[in-house]
């Protein structure tokens, strides 16, 4: 009977603890130790700790500074007397990323381009199509499910590659002075494009077996006519005329 009401007791100062506290009765219960009760202290759920990113490779517009005036106003005298409000405002740093794109392709175009007035050159396009294809490769590293711009980055690759070929041909030191200056590693395709399936490894495989025996009944039948040859004399007068 005391038993009972001391634990009554100690519960209803427990709750009146929990209470002033702000947890409630439910998330501790006083425990036995040493022949009394005792309440244990609140458990407190911390945050998890943020999961750090993994630094990919560098950006190619991280070589623009943010005080870089867009490509639309480099070109306007005004723009480089006008006040420093104003220069921030036509800056890269109020820009989006078409502005700082089209800011890199103007200098990939720089690089390479025959004069001043060459837009619509092999060079000037390969250079455009370059910093495109960056620029997916990018976006594809943080959204790598996005299937519709990885399928206009392997166009615009396929477009280079063929500018490239024909360049090439046409033009060799123009064609290494485009890979030199847009840093462009050009691999040669294969000679012969075959789809491998198991019909045609198995197709395959029969026909180097009928090769290889073939070739061994040839070796048979010279073996068989060189020892035919010295004991026939007709064959022997023959062959010496």
């Amino acid at each position: 009977m005391l038993a009972n009401i001391a634990l009554r007791t100690v519960l209803k100062s427990s709750v009146g603890v929990f209470r002033g506290s702000g947890c409630s009765a439910l998330t501790a219960a006083p425990r036995l130790t040493g022949g009394c009760f005792a309440i244990p202290p609140p458990v407190r759920h911390y945050a998890r700790v943020a999961k750090k990113k993994k630094a990919g490779p560098e950006s190619q517009l991280s070589d623009l500074p943010p005080t870089m005036l867009k490509s639309g106003y480099a070109a306007v005298p005004l723009s480089q007397t006008t006040d420093d409000l104003v220069k921030r405002l036509l800056s890269l740093e109020m820009g989006c990323h078409s502005d700082k794109l089209q800011l890199k392709k103007e200098q990939l175009i720089a690089k390479v381009q025959r004069d001043e007035n060459d837009y619509t050159s092999v060079e000037v396009r390969v250079a455009i199509l370059t910093a495109k294809i960056r620029n997916f490769q990018e976006h594809l590293q943080k959204h790598n499910k996005d299937k519709s711009n990885k399928r206009r980055m392997l166009m615009d690759i396929d477009r280079r590659k063929k500018l490239l070929k024909n360049l090439r041909l046409v033009n060799y030191d123009a064609f290494e002075k485009v890979c030199e200056q847009l840093g462009i590693t050009y691999s040669f395709p294969p000679e012969y494009y075959r789809r491998v399936t198991h019909r045609w490894l198995a197709k395959k495989a029969l026909c180097i077996k009928v090769f290889q025996e073939v070739q061994k009944q040839k070796a048979k039948q010279r073996l068989m006519m060189q020892s035919l040859a010295p004991t026939d004399p007709k064959a022997a007068k023959t062959a010496s005329v």
